[in-house]
């Protein structure tokens, strides 16, 4: 498993007239929690979009268990517990830093598309030797 935690401040922007954060809100939270995740083991999206290859969503789910609010420190667990095939899952965990309750879990799907004929493809062997070398080294410690 490759895991990474991301740290976000709740803005008053991301919340509704109750002061709770917007469920749309947490779908974004994702995405810097993926794009931090993806930059540690060394594929940040702008290489990945240099090899010519788009990683756009075709599954999101998120179950709501708990409210988060206006200021709130909130961590974002990122996970990819399974070497991509075709698609990508991502899961995540967003968790109240102060309490550390759960407030959301959750998942995106992503699917490789060639930038250049916008039709689905495989993962490039790039991605993989690195996904697949910093799953070993995971599992080494």
């Amino acid at each position: 498993m490759i895991s990474t935690e991301t740290k976000i401040r709740v803005r008053y922007a991301d919340t509704d007239q109750m002061k709770m954060i917007y469920h749309s809100k947490y779908l974004e939270y994702f995405e810097q929690g993926r794009s931090d995740l993806l930059r540690e083991i060394g594929l940040p999206y702008p290489e990945i979009e240099k090899m010519g290859y788009y990683l756009p969503v075709v599954e999101a789910h998120a179950k709501f268990l708990k409210a988060g609010r206006y200021d709130d420190l909130l961590t974002v667990r990122t996970m990819l517990t399974e070497l991509p095939q075709v698609r990508i899952t991502i899961e995540y965990a967003i968790i109240n830093e102060e309490t550390k309750e759960l407030l959301v879990a959750g998942y995106t799907v992503h699917g490789f598309v060639d930038a250049n004929s916008s039709k689905p493809t495989r993962p490039p062997e790039r991605f993989i030797e690195i996904v697949e070398r910093t799953f070993s080294k995971k599992v080494e410690r």
